[in-house]
């Protein structure tokens, strides 16, 4: 199945945590926080503005993103899980 995301919103692939810190110690599944970084797989349009013209996003596919703690709505699509987010959510591109 495929997902494209309508107007400024953007679809996340959040990337894995490292399961052994730089001490060697292995944290659990049970303890890991939500991943914060993630990888554009779709993008939206764009946000259409007060007098009708769309505004492109600046993210793009393929982009290494960071986001909000709890920001988006987490989807699962064909087993995987994605967040779909708002561009604002974005907090930054990772280079």
């Amino acid at each position: 199945m495929k997902m494209k995301p309508l107007a400024d919103r953007v679809l996340v692939k959040p990337l894995e945590q490292k399961e052994v810190k730089k001490s060697g110690i292995i944290i659990p599944d049970t303890a890991k926080e939500k991943p914060q970084e993630g990888e554009i797989v779709a993008v939206g349009k764009g946000k259409v503005s007060d007098d009708g013209k769309v505004i492109a996003l600046e993210v793009k596919v393929g982009d290494k993103v960071l986001y909000g703690k709890y920001s988006g709505t987490e989807v699962k699509i064909d087993d995987v899980e994605y967040l779909i987010l708002r561009e604002e959510d974005v907090l930054g591109i990772i280079e």
